[in-house]
């Protein structure tokens, strides 16, 4: 097996439905969001031999773009456009932590914008390690939700006062997108 270096710059086959258009800049993909939609093309972004079956992979969500955050927060509102119904990943990349804190990640959902769910859709647990986490989250159960946006809450333990401090981006795809076509029955 041949292991692969990715740069910081976009792969050649950007993680979209066609080849052929381009990313919008609000659409930025990080290089984590990126080596977990690679399907395995090679370096130079032509598929590899038996590669014509594989179903094409729907485009990643940047539901919060990679940045070091210090304390609670709450991100920006992502409409779900073709999300909506569907049966979705929700994968938290956490890149930098400071010992001794915690981070719970949650998804809210919205019909309009203004009025949030009275509970969160989806919550990850709290995490204290750098890693990459995934769930699914069933937007089938939540038919009118048309917006989500993430919220984070961070806490400190232990002696000294540190600020609690991670690095780290959220990010959805729509189930079974990194699963070729060849390997469903």
């Amino acid at each position: 097996m041949h292991a692969q270096i990715l740069s910081s710059r976009l792969l050649p086959d950007e993680v979209t439905e066609s080849r052929s258009s381009a990313p919008a800049p609000s659409d930025a993909i990080s290089s984590l969001a990126r080596l977990a939609a690679h399907t395995g093309s090679g370096a130079t972004g032509e598929p590899l031999p038996g590669d014509e079956n594989r179903r094409t992979i729907s485009r990643l969500k940047c539901l919060l773009p990679e940045a070091v955050r210090h304390g609670d927060g709450v991100g920006p509102i992502l409409a779900l456009e073709e999300y909506c119904c569907k049966l979705l990943v929700v994968t938290l990349g956490i890149t930098d932590v400071v010992e001794r804190t915690g981070l719970t990640v949650s998804v809210w959902g919205s019909t309009d914008q203004t009025e949030w769910s009275a509970k969160p859709l989806v919550t990850f647990r709290q995490r204290q390690y750098c890693g990459v986490y995934s769930v699914l989250l069933n937007l089938a159960q939540h038919g009118d939700v048309r917006y989500l946006r993430a919220q984070w809450n961070m806490n400190r333990w232990g002696r000294g006062e540190r600020t609690p401090v991670f690095g780290f981006e959220v990010f959805l795809e729509e189930s079974g997108a990194r699963v070729s076509g060849s390997a469903v029955a």
